[in-house]
């Protein structure tokens, strides 16, 4: 397959883990009387994805980060509304990590840097080399990574893919235009704070006037003169909270350039289905699961 056709597909793991965690009851269980409900789930999700798409080049990656980012050093109250995973959530990630690596699937992770700038490192690896990348996942924040005009945001198997206009179509903002848009308004599941009265119509159509919020500050006596609702009072809140929006800003930028601490490699490895089929039965996953591995994996 030729650079121009190929494609890269970078799974962000914690978006299907924690449905799963959160959605299936507690009928599997590992030896060691942990759950591994949460395992199935994204198990069972991980082989339906391979069946139905067959890539050939892919990757994983996890979170690992969470109190221990670069972005804590910038504003200690990121995120700061998420627990860290007890003991028995804990195995279930790392036996999700496992189950990836014998899957023939390469994983990433670090201590510093979240998912989503590892995902972006490995995203612009690939479109430097021409490669498009799909971004498998449901966290509107990824879309800054679609940078060529293939590259498309996925959550398999519950939507289409979206493409850059796709993006655009959906939250009136170009993809290269997101960490400003939810600079300007606030991310409430990452704690980032907004601008009060500022939500995403209103950074929309302040987006939609300008490039993105270097552009806006540069050009802010404008504002007024915008025909956009309450246009003075916007500018002064802009103006108020404008050393808030460059710290949110900053947080909600992906690092495109993170340690991978591996090798770079998206390329799918050899599976011994016995060793995947062993490790199942440790997690107490059912002889269904197993079927279904020695079916799609062998």
């Amino acid at each position: 397959m030729s650079k121009s056709t190929s494609r890269a597909y970078l799974i962000d793991a914690s978006i299907y883990i924690f449905r799963y965690y959160f959605s299936l009851p507690d009928n599997w269980q590992s030896g060691n009387g942990y759950s591994t409900a949460a395992v199935y789930g994204y198990g069972r999700w991980l082989l339906n994805f391979l069946e139905a798409v067959n890539p050939t080049q892919i990757a994983v990656c996890f979170d690992e980060s969470l109190e221990s980012c670069f972005r804590n050093e910038i504003y200690p109250d990121y995120k700061c509304s998420r627990a860290l995973p007890d003991a028995a959530l804990a195995f279930q990630l790392e036996a999700c990590r496992v189950l990836t690596e014998l899957m023939g699937v390469a994983t990433y992770a670090s201590q510093r840097f979240e998912a989503d700038d590892l995902l972006a490192t490995l995203a612009q690896r690939s479109q430097n080399l021409g490669v498009a990348v799909s971004i498998i996942s449901r966290d509107k924040d990824l879309a800054q990574i679609l940078v060529l005009p293939e590259d498309k945001l996925w959550d398999f198997p519950e939507t289409k893919p979206f493409l850059r206009a796709d993006i655009h179509e959906k939250f009136g903002v170009y993809p290269e235009q997101i960490p400003s848009y939810l600079a300007l308004m606030g991310d409430a599941g990452d704690d980032i704070p907004g601008v009060p009265g500022v939500g995403a119509k209103t950074a929309a159509a302040l987006l939609a006037c300008f490039a993105n919020w270097q552009d806006v500050k540069e050009n802010i006596e404008i504002i007024k003169d915008l025909k956009l609702r309450g246009a003075k009072s916007l500018m002064e809140k802009l103006q108020n909270y404008s050393d808030q929006i460059d710290i949110a800003l900053r947080l909600a930028t992906v690092f495109r350039n993170a340690p991978l601490q591996r090798r770079f490699s998206l390329s799918r490895k050899k599976v011994d289905v016995d060793n995947v089929v062993a490790y199942c039965e440790e997690l107490g996953l059912g002889q269904g699961f197993s079927t279904s591995v020695k079916r799609i994996l062998g």
